[in-house]
């Protein structure tokens, strides 16, 4: 076992995990954060993406050990039902979402990408969100999200 100790979701967290811990295992199960998904196991679907030190990460392919040090943020940490984030209630007045399985890690990546890049073109929310699976929507609603999110950030 190894001693972690990380922030997440603005806590101190420090805890034992084994050393082949998968980082959303640890949060999914460890800590009953079940927003970050998994889909595909292999990062391949964007589904597990959170954000590691304010870069989105997939953390289906980051150990647990790997977050030593660092600040973590899940979709848990963004906001609240009440008091929803703005790249939240873009995505929710924009139907950027469907079915929702895609959509912490679509939100999560769109927070990295609107850190780096305040305002960008539809070409760079494309790349951004690169990686991001979604089967329901056709990516157009998402899109139109992440221009209204970035306008409601300035």
């Amino acid at each position: 076992m190894s001693t972690i100790t990380f922030t997440l979701n603005g806590q101190h967290v420090t805890a034992e995990v084994a050393p082949q811990t998968l980082l959303v295992d640890f949060l999914r199960t460890d800590r009953g954060l079940t927003g970050t998904h998994v889909g595909c196991d292999t990062s391949q679907c964007g589904a597990c993406t959170l954000l590691v030190d304010g870069r989105s990460v997939r953390s289906c392919a980051m150990l647990a050990v790997q977050a030593d040090g660092t600040e973590i943020t899940t979709i848990e940490g963004m906001g609240t039902p009440e008091a929803p984030h703005p790249i939240q209630q873009a995505f929710m007045q924009c139907h950027g979402l469907q079915c929702g399985f895609c959509t912490p890690g679509m939100v999560m990546s769109t927070a990295s990408l609107l850190r780096t890049c305040p305002n960008p073109t539809d070409e760079q929310i494309v790349h951004g969100l690169e990686g991001n699976l979604c089967r329901c929507t056709g990516y157009v609603n998402i899109v139109e999200s992440v221009r209204v999110a970035a306008a409601a950030l300035k």
